[in-house]
């Protein structure tokens, strides 16, 4: 990402970064009381890890690195007269929290704003500079 543009593709990447971490989070938001019987996985919390991209010895931005997963245990709880209930009248729902959720996406929502912010500056200081040199 050199070049004259390169605050802007930096914004950009971890504008990318932290669309991807909210789209996780509204996923696990949206399975959060996802249950299945017990012979069967847990609905899997998903984490996003992203790493910094360098050029040389200046930083380019960022990129999602890949993808990890909750425990597909879960946690057992009691519900006798759920469809899905074995003959001990168990259930397995998924191992999250729905503060933890809101934290990280409270979190991933103000890192995507500080973003588009920096972006935002970029792009006023250039169009700035592009009326300056046209003037």
């Amino acid at each position: 990402m050199s070049g004259p543009f390169h605050s802007i593709e930096t914004a950009r990447s971890g504008m990318d970064v932290y669309q991807y971490w909210l789209d996780a989070v509204a996923d696990n938001i949206a399975n959060i009381n996802t249950v299945t019987s017990t012979d069967e996985a847990a609905f899997q919390e998903r984490f996003v890890v992203a790493e910094a991209v360098t050029e040389g010895s200046r930083g380019a931005g960022a990129r999602i690195s890949r993808a990890e997963f909750g425990d597909a245990e879960g946690y057992l709880a009691y519900q006798p007269n759920h469809p899905l209930a074995d003959e001990d009248g168990m259930i397995r729902r998924p191992a999250m929290e729905l503060s933890d959720q809101m934290t990280n996406m409270l979190v991933a929502q103000r890192a995507y704003q500080a973003n588009v912010s920096s972006f935002r500056a970029a792009r006023d200081a250039y169009r700035t500079a592009l009326e300056i040199g046209n003037g």
